[in-house]
């Protein structure tokens, strides 16, 4: 058998393996009970159920109908927005919303296509204005907006 529906073939295996994943697992650490008094497992396990079947369901369309192929998949802008999340979470603190943001939003910029300094520029000042409106003035959440060797 040949796979005519490479996007298909792959979205039904992940289907069956999140659903016969999330069956066995309500199965192991919750009590099922019945259809009449459920228990805390009944649900996960039959939604775990239902997904495993509509894997195979897709799983079997991959062989008979043709689909497009899978693209290519592009590492740079996932590792640069998880990597200019990180840098924002670990920076917060001691450069403060400005600082954290910029490396936030330059970090996460780098991991387009396409890199304008003066339309990066533009989106860090309007989301250090908005995030300093929003968070620390109107939700007066503790965030240092300057570095700590500002202050």
């Amino acid at each position: 058998m040949k796979v005519k529906g490479p996007k298909e073939f792959w979205a039904g295996l992940m289907f069956i393996a999140f659903g016969l994943f999330f069956l066995f697992w309500a199965q192991i650490n919750y009590q099922m009970g019945s259809a009449v008094r459920m228990g805390p497992g009944y649900f996960p396990s039959v939604l775990g159920g239902l997904l495993a079947v509509l894997g195979a369901l897709v799983l079997i369309d991959a062989f008979v109908e043709a689909g497009p192929k899978v693209p290519s998949f592009h590492f740079r802008p996932l590792i640069m927005i998880l990597l200019s999340c990180l840098a924002f979470a670990y920076t917060l603190k001691p450069l403060g919303l400005v600082g954290a943001t910029a490396l936030l939003v330059y970090l996460g910029a780098l991991g387009g296509h396409e890199f304008k300094f003066k339309e990066v520029t533009i989106l860090y000042v309007v989301l250090v204005i908005f995030s300093v409106l929003v968070f620390v003035k109107g939700l007066t959440l503790p965030f240092p907006i300057w570095p700590a060797f500002m202050e």
